[in-house]
């Protein structure tokens, strides 16, 4: 299927590894000119000459990348002097620690608010009028399945995902709805990514058991008995930036091999 986006600039976060990168390279397969950000220089680099070398020569996409921690205001201000307009937003920023939230001060919070709802919010602040304007736009905001079922030791996560989900709800279903520009969450389980190796310790913390143990435990939860990979998870997020997902927004698309139990 062609996705119709070929030619179009995509702006990708937390694209050096893990989901954002599966994110980026599903984009560059489909043609999309590309951006990415993420806060390690020497990670992002390798990223980007592996997509050079790869989809992006064969597809005929630009491949650019930009270290900077897009969760400051400086690290936005790089990005939107690098370059102004996107017709596609990933937003992805890592997942705040894991632990009891007894342990957790102000400080915590307000950190773990910035980066995973004000700096996505800030993004489509920055570029959703010009997408609106020019009758396309797409955004897609990393969240985690944790929004629909919360997780104990990740309520940092939990909290500040659930503030931007219903900021979402709202703005995807304003006046830009009409113009093209759709805002979707895209809501990952247990994917294959260091954050879920993290997770994993944490858990294998608390209770005293070996990771190795905990993770087997995991799989089996999952009706899928796997956890998932980035490249499925990238071809999702491609396919909600495509010109056939233009009636799909101010949704929460869950990807969990089945692990979420309710029926909405």
């Amino acid at each position: 299927m062609d996705l119709g986006l070929k030619g179009k600039w995509a702006l990708v976060c937390g694209a050096s590894k893990g989901l954002g990168r599966g994110c980026a390279e599903a984009l560059v397969a489909e043609g999309v000119h590309v951006l990415i950000v993420a806060r390690g220089a020497e990670a992002l680099e390798a990223t980007a000459a592996e997509l050079r070398q790869g989809a992006a020569q064969q597809h005929g996409s630009t491949v650019e990348a930009l270290a900077a921690d897009i969760t400051t205001p400086e690290g936005r201000a790089a990005v939107f002097a690098a370059r102004r307009d996107f017709d596609i937003v990933v937003t992805n920023a890592g997942g705040p620690p894991p632990g009891d939230f007894r342990e957790w001060d102000r400080e915590a919070w307000l950190k773990a608010i910035d980066a995973n709802m004000l700096t996505p919010i800030e993004l489509i602040k920055a570029t959703v009028d010009g997408m609106a304007e020019r009758g396309f736009g797409r955004i897609v905001n990393i969240t985690s399945g944790a929004v629909k079922a919360p997780i104990d030791v990740l309520g940092l996560s939990n909290g500040a995902r659930s503030g931007l989900t219903g900021f979402v709800a709202g703005v995807a279903r304003s006046g830009i709805a009409g113009r093209g520009v759709t805002v979707n969450n895209l809501l990952p389980g247990a994917f294959d990514t260091d954050r879920l190796r993290v997770t994993m310790a944490a858990g294998a913390k608390k209770t005293g058991v070996d990771p190795d143990t905990v993770a087997d435990k995991r799989r089996k939860t999952i009706p899928a008995q796997r956890f998932g990979t980035p490249a499925e998870f990238g071809a999702i997020c491609a396919f909600l930036c495509s010109t056939h997902a233009g009636y799909i927004t101010g949704q929460n698309v869950l990807a969990d091999g089945g692990a979420y139990p309710g029926t909405f």
